[in-house]
């Protein structure tokens, strides 16, 4: 990559945002923790220092030598500002109260570079519990609210600089032209990262990689796995092998749409029925871990089978994202896992093949955009994500063919109906779970004793956080009545208004 910003990861819940609020200003950024971060070369253009949930104040207090960064454009975000105030010999103190929620700036020195155009009175959005309370002598402050007397600062003769607010999060309301500022301004950078730039760039290096050797993928009918499938599909056509397998736990008539999809995008994809491999691997098991474990079992046994038929195959091709690889490193350093890459799943060291990963620097919104340059259809972009092990996690309690069934037909009801009132496309994920509680219920004359379901619709940038969509109620009344009318065995339907966290998008 010719220029890139760093961003170095002190624990902040709000890390994430900061890189796609640069990667938004069409610039290219890393995250990396602050005790493991690569060497600093000529590509570098700027280092931000995040915010972190520890206090600088604290024993243990998460620390990196920052004066090795300061020939650079350095900007430290709330942490990250008082550590860098601690270092150079200011004090950081308790606040009275801690300071979280909105504020107002009520002085702004527009004369700073990092300040260009900010507002008085601006919005902004505080969460700490340390104030900067004397800064360094070499240290000039050069906003305030009015309970803090040092809301930015820059260092004197330095393109270093230090606020106490976050600009990333939307309650700062001018939060992205600070970052503008800092990014674009401050660090000269060409705002040169696009999604064009990016296809040109990746198909060349897969190219050069993966040069004659043949390269097998699992496809799920998702947009991560179709955009890296078509990525590498540009750079060595027909020495790419895809395999979707039909696991038994998909949407209705899934198996068959997505396979027709992918034929129309000259892809060579086998699709593989194993539906009845996966039910006798789930027949009698309640707990998820184990539905889950059981899923993904028969899910590596079947692709490694079907991969075999293949010869001399020497790559697997994964839709591993730039989150996927976050998280699966601890801001502690790299020895600390906190998740495995979830769609790795154990596959390259059963097939003993070498990994690759076209999309493993991309966050979800930019693999859409990259999938509209190349071209793949709205059907598969706009697609709600859909957990790997399917309906496996969404009915709860043992698993058979015939709850697989019912289930199909009610989140076919409920995710047609979204289409067709027009509200799709303001959901990020939907479907509907089949509890194991049967209650009483009347059709004609006669008493029924059938199953509930659950409908679950959220709002979401990333699925780390979600809350409830506030659907119209004419449009769930519609629904459920459907569904109890169509669906035999179903007589009780109910919406799921829970936000993540505390509970979490699937319920198992």
């Amino acid at each position: 990559m010719s220029e890139k910003i760093l961003i170095l990861d002190f624990g902040s819940q709000y890390t994430q945002l900061i890189a796609r609020r640069v990667r938004e200003l069409n610039v290219y950024c890393e995250i990396h923790p602050f005790s493991h971060f690569p060497a600093i070369d000529g590509s570098v253009k700027g280092i931000i220092l995040s915010g972190s949930p520890c206090s600088v104040l604290d024993d243990n207090a998460p620390s990196v030598d920052i004066s090795q960064f300061e020939h650079l454009p350095v900007l430290g975000i709330c942490y990250g500002a008082q550590l860098l105030v601690q270092q150079h010999g200011g004090t950081v103190s308790k606040s009275e109260h801690r300071e979280y929620g909105r504020a107002r700036l009520a002085h702004v020195d527009t004369h700073y570079d990092l300040l260009k155009e900010i507002e008085v009175n601006s919005q902004v959005w505080m969460s700490h519990g340390d104030t900067i309370t004397r800064l360094p002598e070499d240290f000039e402050a050069i906003s305030s609210t009015e309970s803090i007397p040092v809301a930015a600062y820059k260092i004197k003769n330095k393109a270093v600089y230090g606020i106490q607010f976050h600009p990333e999060v939307t309650h700062s309301t001018q939060g992205k032209e600070v970052l503008r500022n800092f990014v674009v301004h401050i660090c000269g950078t060409h705002q040169d990262w696009t999604p064009d730039i990016f296809v040109e760039q990746t198909v060349q290096g897969l190219r050069q990689t993966l040069g004659n050797d043949k390269v097998v993928m699992g496809l799920s009918g998702g947009v991560d796995s179709s955009v890296a499938a078509m990525l590498v599909h540009r750079a060595i056509g027909k020495n790419l092998y895809c395999i979707f397998v039909d696991n038994g736990l998909l949407r209705k008539n899934e198996f068959e749409d997505v396979l027709a999809s992918y034929q129309g995008m000259g892809l060579n994809v086998t699709g593989v029925d194993a539906k009845q491999k996966f039910y006798d691997a789930l027949n009698g098991l309640v707990d998820p871990e184990l539905k889950r474990k059981a899923i993904g079992r028969v899910f590596i046994e079947v692709f490694d089978e079907e991969a075999h038929k293949i010869t001399d195959v020497k790559w697997l091709g994964q839709g591993t994202i730039y989150p996927d690889v976050i998280e699966s490193v601890s801001v502690n350093g790299p020895s600390v896992t906190i998740k495995s890459h979830h769609n790795v799943g154990g596959l390259p060291e059963k097939m003993k093949m070498k990994v690759v990963e076209p999309l493993n620097t991309l966050f979800k919104d930019e693999v859409r955009n990259v999938g509209r340059t190349l071209d793949i259809s709205d059907a598969i972009l706009g697609r709600h994500p859909f957990p790997g092990p399917g309906l496996g996690i969404r009915i709860l309690g043992d698993i058979t063919a015939e709850k697989v069934r019912v289930l199909q037909e009610v989140d076919h009801i409920f995710i047609q109906g979204l289409k067709e009132h027009g509200l799709y496309d303001d959901v990020w994920q939907a479907g509907a779970m089949l509890l194991p509680v049967q209650s009483v219920g009347v059709m004609g004359d006669e008493r029924t004793y059938e199953n509930v379901v659950a409908l679950r619709a959220v709002s979401s940038l990333d699925g780390m956080t979600a809350d409830w969509c506030k659907l119209p109620f004419e449009f769930l009344g519609e629904i459920s009545n459907k569904i109890i009318n169509r669906v035999k065995g179903v007589n009780r339907v109910v919406y799921d208004i829970s936000s993540k966290p505390p509970a979490t998008i699937e319920w198992e």
